[in-house]
């Protein structure tokens, strides 16, 4: 692929990834019908899932506990904002919360410790 130009390239991921993210798809849901009716049948007496129902749970799973791609937890997220604030901005929204809440976070919980 190192010889091939952009066009040949961007034909070949336009013609392969398709059938790649639908095997993907198809592979997470054969993994968790299996998983459910191997594991949670026996032990707690739970029914059996078809293929699709396994889908519906990995798509509910990925609503609840997944997000839809954003990468890295949420609380990194917050933690690198509130790490790039500077101190008169972290004390504005401590502020803020006490006027609110009537309470803030201690300085060693707003500093992720």
């Amino acid at each position: 692929m190192k010889n091939w130009s952009k066009k040949k390239r961007r034909l070949f991921l336009f013609l392969l990834a398709p059938p790649m993210v639908l095997l993907f798809i198809a592979l997470g849901g054969v993994i968790v019908r299996e998983l459910w009716n191997g594991l949670l049948p026996p032990l707690f007496g739970l029914s059996r899932v078809t293929f699709w129902q396994a889908l519906g749970l990995l798509a509910l799973s990925r609503i609840l506990f997944g997000g839809f791609g954003r990468g890295g937890d949420s609380g990194s997220r917050y933690r690198r904002r509130w790490e790039a604030m500077t101190p008169d901005e972290r004390e504005r929204i401590r502020q803020r919360m006490r006027e609110r809440w009537g309470s803030a976070p201690s300085t060693s919980e707003s500093h992720g410790q």
